[in-house]
């Protein structure tokens, strides 16, 4: 091999990165934390708008079966509607996120133990959706808020 020829290539200018290269891991990282906590959020603080509407008599009789006292069903509210608010604004979002994996819980718990093992007609999982809402809720109590957040990254909560 030629040394000159070796020398040559070395000496190169390295390649400009592209415009989509640009982009830095970490805003790549917190556009992710941002996208899933407000998915996440949105969704859950959909089913506490019904409820709002609807009342929390279902779930109090979903307690009152299990032996505990209706009054806890004002929880939902908790885990419905205040816990997502935090978790779209990025504020307290670890213990938000917390909150609605303890609602999912519950929920789970208290209405679909008996489709805990149950698949679909088309093969999917009966609870798709509340285990959607429940392992999201976890990956942001572990993920955090990251920095597109109202608490920004230094928060002890997020």
């Amino acid at each position: 091999m030629n040394p000159q020829a070796v020398a040559a290539n070395s000496a190169r200018a390295p390649i400009a990165p592209s415009r989509a290269s640009s982009v830095s891991p970490a805003t790549l990282d917190d556009s992710g934390k941002l996208l899933l906590r407000v998915a996440i959020g949105v969704l859950v603080l959909l089913h506490g708008i019904f409820k709002i509407s609807a009342g929390v008599g279902f779930v109090s009789a979903m307690l009152v079966k299990a032996g505990l006292p209706g009054g806890l069903a004002y929880l939902v509210y908790v885990g419905e509607i205040v816990a997502p608010l935090l978790m779209i604004a990025g504020f307290w979002t670890r213990a938000a996120a917390g909150v609605v994996v303890i609602n999912m819980l519950a929920a789970f718990g208290l209405v679909h133990m008996a489709d805990l093992f149950a698949m679909t007609k088309q093969g999917g999982w009966a609870l798709e959706l509340q285990g959607l809402y429940l392992f999201g809720a976890l990956a942001v109590v572990l993920l955090g808020a990251g920095r597109f957040s109202l608490g920004g990254l230094r928060g002890r909560w997020n």
